[in-house]
Parts: C-alpha cells; sequence; structure tokens
C-alpha cells in the first residue's frame, strides 16, 4: 500500500471511531432507551456538552424547559435554541469564566422548580470548567495549583484529587444543593478504568476520605497546607435520587475503529487496557511491538503524561508520543497515528499527529532536530515542519487518546 493511501486509511478509521462516540447520538439513544417523560432542566458540562445537549434538546423537546452549558473557549458553536445559557471557560487552567459558571451553576438549581427533572450531561474536561472554590481557597491560589499539577506528569486520577481539595462542589458536594429533585446523570468517560468519581472530578458521585487521600503523592509542602482545608463530604442521602449512566468510553472507540478496519480486510490487534505513562516511553513502546510483530493494525487507548521543562514549547501528548515513535520507525513502512478524541492535544489547536517512516527526515531537512524537540516539550513545532499535524475542531465526543498503529503488508 502506498504511503499517502495508508495514511488516508488511518484517517478514516480515526473519523469512524470518532463517530461511534459522538455525544448528541448517544444522548438522543439514551434518552430514547430510557426517555424522561416529566419537564427537564439540562445542565450540560465538557468539551462534548454542546454535542450532548443538542442530543438532549432533540431527544426532549418541548419537555426542555431551560438548559445550562459550560464548555471550553473556542467549543461553542451555534447548534442550541434560546432555552440554554452558554459559557466557556478555561480549560486545561480554570479562569475567572469557571469561577462564574460554577455560581451560575448554583443559581440555576436553586431556581429549578421543585417537580422539575434535572439532566446532568458531563464529560471530560469539566474539572476545569466549572467550579466553586472552598473557603479560604483563592483564584490566584487555584491557578498556582493547577499550573504546577499540569507540568507534574500526574495522572489524571492525582490531578483530580488534589483539585477537588480545593472545591466546594467536586467529589459530591454538589449533590447537596439538589434539595431531593429526581436526577439523571449522563457520563462520557476520559479516564482509564471508567471511574465515575474522576469523570468531571465526580461532581455527583458519593466518595469516602480515602477517595481524596493524597498522601502517597509527591506534593510540595504548600500544596498539602492547603489541602489541609478540604472541605467536608456530604451525606450519603443526597444521592439517593441520583441515577447514572456511562454512555460511552475509550473502548468504544477502539471496538468501532477495530469493526472499521476489518471492513477493509485489515487484521487488527486490539490492546484492551488503557494505557498510562510517560508518552515517551510508551511511543517506544508501541513503535517496537509495531516493528517486531506481523503486519496488522494496533489499536490502543488511554492518557499518557508530559513532565513539562520550565519552558516548554509547543505540543501535547500525543504529539510527544508520536514524534518519539517517529525515531523508531524511521525509514520503515509503518504509520502512527496518535490523536485526542476531542480534537485538542495540548493547549494549542491540534488534535495530534500521524507519523510515518518518513517524518523525522522531513523535519530535519526544515533544519529541527526531533531529539531537542522531545527533551524541549516542543514536539509540535518539529511536526508542523514535517507536515504531520492532526486538526480537527471540537468534535462532540471526549474519551481520552486514540493510537492506531499501521505496519502494512
Amino acid at each position: 500500500m502506498e504511503r499517502e493511501a495508508a495514511r488516508r486509511q488511518l484517517l478514516e478509521i480515526y473519523a469512524s471511531a470518532l463517530r461511534a462516540v459522538a455525544g448528541d447520538e448517544l444522548v438522543r439513544k439514551q434518552l430514547r432507551t430510557e426517555p424522561i417523560n416529566t419537564s427537564c432542566c439540562v445542565i450540560a458540562v465538557g468539551k462534548a456538552a454542546e454535542a450532548m445537549a443538542l442530543g438532549a434538546q432533540q431527544a426532549l423537546g418541548p419537555r426542555l424547559l431551560r438548559g445550562l452549558l459550560v464548555t471550553k473557549h473556542g467549543y461553542l458553536g451555534r447548534s442550541l435554541d434560546s432555552r440554554w445559557y452558554c459559557i466557556e471557560a478555561g480549560h486545561p487552567l480554570p479562569d475567572a469564566d469557571s469561577l462564574h459558571a460554577g455560581q451560575r451553576l448554583l443559581d440555576f438549581l436553586r431556581d429549578t422548580p421543585a417537580d422539575s427533572h434535572l439532566l446532568f450531561l458531563i464529560s471530560g474536561g469539566a474539572s476545569a470548567l466549572v467550579e466553586v472554590l472552598a473557603e479560604d481557597v483563592t483564584p490566584e491560589l487555584q491557578q498556582q495549583i493547577n499550573r504546577w499539577l499540569l507540568a507534574s506528569g500526574l495522572d489524571i486520577d492525582a490531578m483530580n484529587r488534589v483539585r477537588k481539595g480545593l472545591s466546594a462542589i467536586k467529589a459530591g458536594r454538589l449533590a447537596a444543593h439538589l434539595r431531593g429533585r429526581a436526577v439523571t446523570q449522563l457520563l462520557l468517560s476520559d479516564v482509564p478504568g471508567d471511574d465515575y468519581r474522576v469523570i468531571g472530578s465526580g461532581l455527583l458521585v458519593p466518595h469516602s476520605l480515602s477517595d481524596l487521600a493524597t498522601s502517597h503523592l509527591q506534593l510540595p509542602a504548600w500544596i498539602l497546607d492547603v489541602l489541609n482545608l478540604t472541605p467536608p463530604l456530604p451525606e450519603s442521602e443526597h444521592f439517593s435520587t441520583i441515577t447514572t449512566h456511562l454512555l460511552a468510553s475509550n473502548h468504544t472507540a477502539r471496538l468501532a475503529a477495530q469493526y472499521e478496519a476489518r471492513q477493509r480486510g485489515l487484521s487488527v490487534v486490539l490492546h484492551d487496557s488503557d494505557f498510562q505513562g510517560d508518552a515517551e516511553l510508551l511511543g517506544n513502546e508501541f513503535a517496537r511491538t509495531m516493528l517486531t510483530g506481523p503486519s496488522a493494525l494496533h489499536i490502543w487507548g488511554g492518557e499518557a503524561t508530559v513532565k513539562l521543562p520550565p519552558h516548554p514549547g509547543r505540543g501535547g501528548r500525543c504529539q510527544q508520543l508520536a514524534l518519539c515513535a517517529a525515531l523508531h520507525l524511521r525509514d520503515s513502512e509503518a504509520l502512527l497515528l496518535a490523536a485526542g478524541t476531542d480534537g485538542s492535544d495540548g493547549p494549542g489547536d491540534d488534535a495530534g499527529a500521524l507519523v510515518d517512516g518518513g517524518t523525522v527526515a522531513r523535519g530535519e531537512v526544515e533544519g529541527l532536530s526531533a531529539q531537542r524537540a522531545l527533551q524541549q516539550a516542543d514536539s509540535g513545532t518539529f511536526l508542523e515542519a514535517s507536515g504531520d499535524l492532526l486538526q480537527t475542531g471540537p468534535t462532540g465526543s471526549n474519551v481520552m487518546d486514540l493510537v492506531l498503529g499501521l505496519t502494512p503488508g
């Protein structure tokens, strides 16, 4: 298979996986399978919030009284009607709009009629997008802690444990504001293991004190001092009216990629476990697996981490993983796509990268060094020069990252 044809094929398989986890269709399907037949108020928070909200609007019709939507800056289109109040807020760092969204959320719950059903649509990114800070935690301190977390290399569970200690609504604390109303919660999982307590920092999921423990984490003393002031958890009766459904996860996307690949006559190796860990180590591992095994499409899913240097360049975890793999795949016929399912990878507009055996040479022709780019967390600059960056825009989903590695026969 020619390289350009193989690249197109990987992009089409990736697109098929994204369709399988599209938030609008998943919400429509769920609300038609288990309909809400009373008047309903909807809260959608996350990177996939608009797509999920659109699915609810279409399924509920006139039963939708009003809605509150909070999503990432740049992720809001114009697909919703006038019943919605929409806010764009900060991600991955929360900002003043995130705090505004948190207050609007509490106001929305306070003003919702007592006999209305509440529908929560939660997707990845919610932890940063909506926040009500605990007493004695200032916005400046919150920003400082989040900047430290994003550069630390900690995984999403560890970061969310810390974020929960700063919050008056995370770790199930939002449930204290429901006042006994019936609640349906629909989740898109962007975390390894699909732990409800981690998705969106578990706004409406009961926690124990052990769920908030950070003693095993290597945190600086100034953060530990803040966490000693963690607000109390709500009583169990606050959760008695909540019904939760998981709509999709990264495994859903992997299965869709597998189906599409087999329809195209490809041999497939589906890696079932969610990958975690350092992006460069994973890039090395995935490339070795591809080069030492039979011709096939390898499908991985999960979320890597990158420990950032003091002055990082351009890029994200998928780009770092892909460029590291490209060094091993140099001059081979193999290709590897690593991309977020939400359409973003790091703070820029890139979803990830699609590298092949010529990636490193193409970047070097432009005077760049792949090794230096990796050391400086500047993989995006190299991959732009090599022509291998992917840009999708917001996808309407968020179920971690997908890696497709193809060794043509």
